[in-house]
């Protein structure tokens, strides 16, 4: 299943601190638990370009809390975005702004 395993790969890749974000589907799920960090629900889950945007200006001034965060922002502000979109990065945005477990492996 896609959304698990762009899950397990963004949490991994945080709890590592290595390696690079590798598609839309990690970004989207990254992009929703940046939006947890901040405490801000998204009304809508817009397009890859968009939210790129929305995810750069997210990021101004925020503070990672641990090694985890930091490696997130790192991947979150070198990726770009391809103009793929579906569904289930719609669904992964939402995983990752409702996460419970943000950096647990299952």
């Amino acid at each position: 299943m896609v959304l698990q395993i762009a899950r397990q790969s963004v949490v991994i890749k945080c709890n590592l601190r290595a390696s690079i974000m590798t598609g839309n589907y990690e970004f989207y799920y990254a992009s929703g638990l940046l939006y947890r960090l901040k405490g801000i629900a998204a009304e809508e889950i817009p397009g890859p370009e968009k939210l790129f945007e929305q995810v750069e200006e997210l990021l101004e001034g925020f503070e990672p809390e641990d090694e985890r965060e930091k490696h997130l922002v790192h991947m979150l502000r070198f990726y770009k975005p391809t103009d793929q979109f579906d569904g289930q990065m719609q669904e992964l945005f939402t995983m990752g702004m409702t996460e419970q477990n943000m950096w647990h492996e299952l």
